[in-house]
C-alpha cells in the first residue's frame, strides 16, 4: 500500500473495529455504521474481503480479485502506452483510488489513520485513511463545510461516504 505509518502495538481486528465503530465515530452515525473485514484462511493465499455497511446494508466492498483485477488493469495499459517499468507504488495508489482494497490494505489504512492526527488523514494521498476519517468524531461542522468543496475531487466510491456524513450532521451539500 506503501502508507507509512508508526510501529503500534499490534490490534486485533474486533479493537480496531470497536475504535472504528463505537470510540472514534462521529455521533450522528454511531450504530448505523459497521466495517466488516475477512480473510478465507482456506484459500491458497489466504485472501479475503471488506465491506462497509450502512444501517445493515453495504454501501461498499472490495475483495483481493476486485483489487487484483483492476492492477492488471492498469500495469497493461501503462506498460502498453511507454517502454518504462511500470511503477508499483503508483499502480497501487490509482487502483486504491479506484475503490480496490483487499484486507490488508484496511489494515494498513487504519493503522496509518489511527497513528495520525486528524488532520493528516484528512489530507492523507491514501482514500481509505480519508474515509477513516470523515466519519470521525473528531471531524466537526465548521471543519466539514470547509470540505465540501472537496467532495467532488474524492474518487467516486469515497464521495457517498462525504455526503453521508454532512447529511447526518445537517450540513447542505
Amino acid at each position: 500500500m506503501g502508507i507509512k505509518s508508526s510501529p503500534s502495538p499490534g490490534l486485533s481486528w474486533s479493537a480496531m473495529r470497536k475504535v472504528l465503530e463505537q470510540e472514534n465515530i462521529c455521533a450522528s452515525l454511531k450504530g448505523r455504521i459497521q466495517y466488516f473485514v475477512t480473510r478465507y484462511r482456506g484459500a491458497h493465499d489466504q485472501t479475503g474481503r471488506i465491506a462497509i455497511r450502512l444501517d445493515g446494508k453495504e454501501i461498499f466492498k472490495s475483495d483481493y480479485f476486485d483489487l487484483s483485477a483492476k492492477q492488471y488493469d492498469i500495469w497493461s495499459e501503462i506498460t502498453a502506452n511507454t517502454e518504462e517499468k511500470a511503477n508499483y507504488e503508483l499502480i497501487n495508489t490509482y487502483v486504491q483510488n479506484q475503490g480496490g482494497i483487499d484486507q490488508y490494505t484496511f489494515y494498513q489504512a487504519f493503522h496509518a489513520y489511527h497513528n495520525s492526527s486528524i488532520d493528516e488523514s484528512l489530507q492523507s494521498p491514501y482514500p481509505l485513511v480519508r474515509l477513516l476519517a470523515i466519519l470521525d468524531k473528531r471531524v466537526g461542522k465548521r471543519r466539514l463545510q470547509k470540505l465540501m468543496s472537496e467532495v467532488e475531487a474524492q474518487p467516486e466510491w469515497l464521495q457517498p461516504f462525504y455526503r453521508l456524513r454532512m447529511e447526518a450532521d445537517g450540513i447542505a451539500m
